[in-house]
């Protein structure tokens, strides 16, 4: 189990590094689409802040269990323009080539996104290919609550000098 855990928290690792190494090119600023003012339209924005991340290995069902499989709590806390806090859910695999592996995960992150309470649930997907990294990080469809419902949009991380930022470009109905 030790193997196990081992290798999923390297596979983690391995993904989060390459995450900062395929950040952002330039920062954002807040903006927001043309005819935002419009009753009823939708306001795209950019959230900009850090995060911390814990992310501790769990148990694999033992039936069939593979050293290259890990599973992990994510437990992360926002600030920026998301204030809030986050629990989920992370699956690894990784493979005999160096800088091949994978993850999937599934948060949900409560907190003030810009003034707007509520909750929401981001999905992860990522690969890495011989250290070549793509990722998307996704609103759950019609997840929001709170002020929030009616949230979409993605999210950008950042990982430099083992600071972890955000650029959360959403969409928000401006009636919410």
């Amino acid at each position: 189990m030790e193997n196990q855990s081992l290798a999923g928290a390297s596979i983690v690792t391995c993904i989060l590094l390459s995450i900062g190494v395929g950040g952002l090119a330039r920062p954002y600023t807040r903006s927001q689409t043309p005819g935002a003012n419009q009753k009823g339209a939708s306001v795209t924005t950019h959230a900009l802040g850090t995060f911390e991340v814990k992310v501790t290995p769990l148990k694999l069902d033992d039936s069939g269990a593979d050293a290259a499989l890990g599973r992990m709590s994510l437990d992360k806390q926002f600030h920026g323009d998301l204030e809030g806090t986050s629990r989920g859910e992370m699956l690894t695999a990784g493979t005999s080539v160096k800088g091949s592996a994978a993850y999937v995960a599934i948060e949900r992150v409560t907190g003030t996104l810009n003034s707007h309470s509520g909750s929401f649930v981001l999905q992860h997907s990522g690969t890495m290919a011989r250290g070549a990294l793509h990722l998307t990080v996704t609103v759950v469809p019609d997840s929001g609550t709170g002020q929030l419902t009616g949230l979409s949009g993605s999210m950008t991380i950042k990982i430099d000098n083992g600071k972890h930022s955000y650029d959360f470009q959403y969409t928000l109905a401006e009636n919410q």
